[in-house]
């Protein structure tokens, strides 16, 4: 594998110049404005008989300007000014126009348009050339790298109570600030790339160098970026690399007129289970084309990084479709290996590594790729962080199959634990894929219809409401605390959102009543909303104080299975878990030396029953317990 990512390099040394100049080509494919005012125009087509550019400023003709063809199937033209102005005014729309291998006219967008709309009566996407007089300028440096990530996975369009799609404006002035309150240091953003199916979530990609217009303009996205430095939030993108849209008209597919071009042809570049096309990562151009694309969202909008999407997907010839893995090295060594799409990640975190080290990368990997997360120079794929996966896994198969007393701790602490050694993992209890229709979040598996009508202060504390809001505390500390190297929330969930995620199609009539995150029900005295809201808040900020998560894995001293009781010890504090359903402790003993309540899911402020004295201090005596010389008693 590093032999072929190694040859690679060497190639694009040797014939491009350089990683720097290969990938500054989002800088001169596509549309692009050139200081004297003229413009010039790149693509690669290489299926095309001819290739030109029409749209509004020259009426629309598909043939007064032709693109001249150069060597490898790219296509150039050069539009000179006109009295020092630009030929293709600022707002006008645009199409490449293919002339196929059958003589066909194909009107298409570029794969590297920066700015595609959609009107309300039109199905599909137009491209609009977007170089306004003024463009946003940065005004705040982005945050350093952090030690300790606290994600908030956020989706702009759903970041509002009201049901539309909200729009980079509300997230900037209405969301950040919650964000940052709540302590998250960190804001991950679906559904940015342009996608012209909005209920696909952002995972239909149809324009990749474009933000969507659904929520606002590329402006309007850069001072969002900028505002959330100036809070000291790093931001990344979700990004999707791992197929694209089956769409023709607005999107990739067929953009040459042939079924192959950026994919594989025949059946190698469909996905079964998605209905998508699959890159072709052999190929040079495709190379060219994601390795700019990331560099461009680092470069023009200030992402500090990225959050690849379905790794696993790319990773295998088989795209993980009806596999199951357990750990056994012949899963992940073989001619099932996709070594192409395995030689791509290592070459995208190499380029962003290289030039911009403060950048972080993260892997959504359920298959457990050994060294996926160690450096490439080691043979590893260069991330930062992978998605510890079975962890939201665990917590649904707990709840749905077993009753409160039969909660097995060793396992809960071995999915928690179980990690492959030096490999960065985020712990989630839950992420937007437990939120969507069909299946349900913790809070509604817990709690569930009683959430409509017992959730209020004014309504006796049912055992059920009782029981879902201290789990819901319990699960997401002991997930925070002891299953990873950093944590991962879902917009909303934080306070146990009620009912479920769902855009508006054909299936639900259009509506968005389901689209939209309800965050005045924490605003509301009268609703125990906010005891889940601010316990999740302190947690984050006694992780800001302490820095569990960039601290070596915990060391767990007990794990009672009559008892129901886990302990242990993480960046010198003590974490102690009842899972028990009906017994309390007195005097119990738990490896400590010096013990004072920090954070407690049972005090009041938290919707608990305040059992506990947080002003008394406890010390330890020389009593052995659980391997340790000290302990308390609890």
């Amino acid at each position: 594998r590093y032999s072929l990512f190694y040859n690679h390099l060497k190639n694009i040394e040797e014939s491009e110049g350089g990683l720097d100049k290969f990938t500054k080509s989002y800088k001169t494919f596509g549309v692009n404005q050139l200081a004297d005012g003229g413009i010039y125009c790149k693509e690669w087509a290489p299926g095309a008989e001819a290739v030109f550019l029409a749209g509004d400023f020259n009426g629309w003709n598909p043939s007064s300007h032709p693109y001249k063809k150069l060597e490898y199937g790219k296509w150039e033209l050069f539009i000179p000014p006109e009295d020092g102005q630009s030929p293709v005014p600022h707002g006008s729309k645009l199409k490449v126009v293919i002339r196929a291998q059958n003589g066909a006219l194909l009107y298409r967008i570029s794969p590297w348009a920066r700015y595609v709309v959609r009107d309300e009566d039109k199905v599909n996407y137009d491209w609009v050339h977007w170089n306004p007089p003024q463009s946003y300028i940065h005004k705040n440096p982005s945050p350093k790298r952090l030690k300790s990530l606290r994600i908030y996975e956020s989706h702009v369009g759903i970041a509002s109570p009201e049901g539309k799609v909200a729009s980079y404006k509300n997230f900037t002035y209405n969301v950040l600030p919650r964000i940052k309150d709540l302590g998250y240091n960190c804001v991950q953003l679906m559904a940015i790339m342009e996608h012209a199916y909005y209920a696909s979530f952002g995972y239909q990609v149809t324009s990749f160098f474009a933000a969507s217009s659904r929520y606002g303009t590329p402006d309007d996205l850069k001072e969002m970026i900028d505002v959330a430095h100036s809070m000291g939030i790093t931001v990344l993108l979700d990004v999707v690399h791992s197929h694209a849209s089956k769409n023709s008209e607005d999107g990739l597919n067929q953009f040459d007129g042939t079924d192959s071009c950026f994919f594989h042809s025949g059946y190698r570049g469909n996905h079964q289970l998605w209905d998508s096309r699959l890159f072709d990562y052999a190929n040079w151009e495709v190379l060219r084309f994601l390795l700019s694309n990331l560099r461009m969202w680092i470069e023009d909008y200030r992402f500090d990084g990225f959050r690849f999407d379905g790794v696993t997907s790319m990773l295998y010839h088989h795209h993980g479709i009806g596999t199951g893995f357990s750990g056994d090295y012949n899963e992940y060594f073989g001619l099932h290996v996709d070594e192409d799409a395995l030689c791509y990640l290592m070459l995208a975190n190499h380029m962003i590594n290289t030039l911009h080290p403060e950048c972080i990368t993260i892997a959504e990997d359920v298959s457990g790729m050994p060294a996926l997360c160690r450096p490439v120079a080691e043979g590893g794929g260069g991330f930062d962080y992978r998605l510890a996966m079975a962890i939201p896994d665990k917590w649904i198969q707990i709840i749905k199959e077993l009753k409160d007393e039969d909660w097995n701790m060793g396992n809960i602490v071995h999915t928690l634990t179980n990690r492959r050694c030096e490999e960065k993992y985020i712990a989630y209890a839950e992420s937007h894929d437990q939120a969507l229709v069909g299946d349900k979040t913790l809070a509604f598996r817990l709690m569930d219809a009683e959430m409509y009508t017992n959730m209020s202060v004014l309504m006796p504390l049912t055992p059920v409401i009782d029981r879902g809001i201290q789990l819901h505390k319990m699960i997401r500390l002991i997930t925070h605390a002891l299953g990873g190297e950093s944590y991962l929330n879902f917009m909303g969930n934080e306070f146990g959102h009620p009912e479920w995620l769902d855009f508006p199609r054909i299936g639900n009539n259009e509506s968005y009543h389901y689209a939209r995150r309800q965050f005045n029900l924490t605003e509301d005295d009268l609703l125990r909303y906010k005891f889940l809201n601010a316990f999740d808040r302190d947690m984050n900020k006694l992780e800001e104080r302490f820095g569990w998560l960039a601290s070596p894995q915990a060391y767990v001293s007990e794990k009672h299975e009559s008892n129901k009781v886990i302990a242990f010890e993480r960046a010198g504090l003590i974490f102690i878990f009842n899972f028990h359903p009906y017994q309390s402790y007195v005097d119990y003993r738990v490896v400590a030396f010096k013990y004072k309540i920090l954070l407690d899911s049972d005090a009041g402020e938290y919707g608990g029953h305040q059992r506990l004295d947080h002003s008394t201090e406890y010390f330890s005596e020389q009593y052995p317990h659980n391997y340790r010389p000290n302990s308390i008693m609890v």
